[in-house]
């Protein structure tokens, strides 16, 4: 595909999308392409994360195991979801594994080059920081229900 198209799609990822067709297109030209085969692991849940994925095209299932050690599907996600946005920051593991449910193509964004971006333009990690912040609220309010749920038997 070409580079604009890359940049088209990275303009609809929530987390890139007040970032400008610029940056964009540093991310995008600095960004890798990988086509996965129907069944294709992406990744493993508990592996180090030293990436984000954005899926370009085709489906991706997502599943952890369950505290009875077995498999349990969280769901598919399609094109313009951003797998791993916390690795492109940080060293993390992953808490999901990610199989392609058919053919697929992702976006792959290395740690070094966001940090890079990070460093270069200091809006971005304003950004970032915004949507942690947004993404710990949502996780603090649905531990809450969770907790209140188990508070009440």
């Amino acid at each position: 595909m070409a580079l604009n198209d890359d940049i088209d799609l990275l303009s609809t990822v929530s987390l890139f999308s007040d970032i400008g067709e610029d940056k964009l297109r540093l991310i995008a030209f600095g960004a890798e392409r990988r086509k996965l085969q129907a069944g294709q692991m992406l990744f493993r849940e508990n592996t180090a994360a030293d990436c984000a994925f954005v899926v370009a095209d085709g489906r991706i299932e997502l599943s952890r195991t369950a505290h009875n050690g077995q498999s349990e599907t969280s769901g598919t996600v399609g094109r313009g979801t951003l797998l791993g946005e916390l690795a492109m920051v940080t060293a993390v593991d992953r808490s999901m594994t990610a199989i392609a449910v058919d053919a697929a193509e992702v976006i792959r964004i290395n740690r070094p080059l966001f940090r890079r971006m990070l460093e270069e333009y200091p809006e971005i990690a304003d950004v970032v920081r915004q949507r942690i912040s947004a993404d710990l609220a949502d996780l603090n309010k649905g531990l809450s229900k969770v907790a209140d749920r188990f508070a009440g038997e």
